[in-house]
């Protein structure tokens, strides 16, 4: 009976001396619940994001310079103006040979037809390679007008995204921690397992 009385006690002690070292989870969460609310003013603008998808929407490379990242500013123009050059450049010869071609038809002279004093005439490029050439520098017009559009959209979504990431959280406690914790309960099985908790 004392031994009885002496393991009941003992359990008694155990069970309480459990309850009273776990953490108040509701303490916890209520306490980064309250720093999460007293972040210093002017950390999050909500509205950055949309501020510099704007800028960068009314002049490519605005959105850039908003978010500080001077550098990327001289690249979008850079590849703008590229693409720009290389439509106006195609535009200007496939019109060149557009009216060559019509000329042609039309059975007048045009710049790749030569006529010497004699009324020998040569030509230069003949028919089919004025369709040709036509069909190539309008392809390369188009593409080029498409990449023009292409990096335009995608400067104002970087610029967004970007404005996005720097108003992310990047404290420590976000890492990822990998930890060994040995099972006491059941110590001569051991398992292999993966955990993964994710809190808020």
């Amino acid at each position: 009976m004392l031994q009885k009385k002496i393991l009941f006690s003992i359990f008694v002690l155990l069970i309480t001396n459990h309850l009273f070292s776990q953490k108040d989870s509701t303490a916890v969460k209520e306490k980064t619940v309250k720093e999460k609310i007293e972040i210093p003013q002017g950390v999050y603008n909500p509205l950055s994001p949309s501020k510099a998808a704007f800028y960068s929407a009314i002049l490519p490379g605005m959105g850039q310079i908003y978010n500080k990242k001077y550098w990327k500013a001289p690249i979008v123009w850079g590849i703008l103006g590229g693409t720009t050059y290389l439509y106006i450049d195609n535009n200007s010869i496939y019109k060149r040979y557009r009216t060559a071609f019509k000329l042609r038809k039309a059975g007048l002279q045009d710049e790749f037809t030569l006529i010497d004093a004699a009324g020998n005439t040569a030509v230069l490029i003949s028919e089919a390679g004025l369709e040709s050439a036509q069909k190539q520098l309008r392809e390369n017009r188009d593409l080029a007008l498409l990449s023009s559009v292409l990096i335009y959209v995608l400067q104002i979504v970087e610029a967004s995204v970007n404005a996005h990431l720097l108003q992310f959280n990047t404290d420590d406690n976000l890492t990822f921690k990998p930890a060994i914790i040995p099972n006491n309960m059941n110590f001569a099985n051991s398992a292999v397992g993966f955990n993964l908790k994710y809190e808020f």
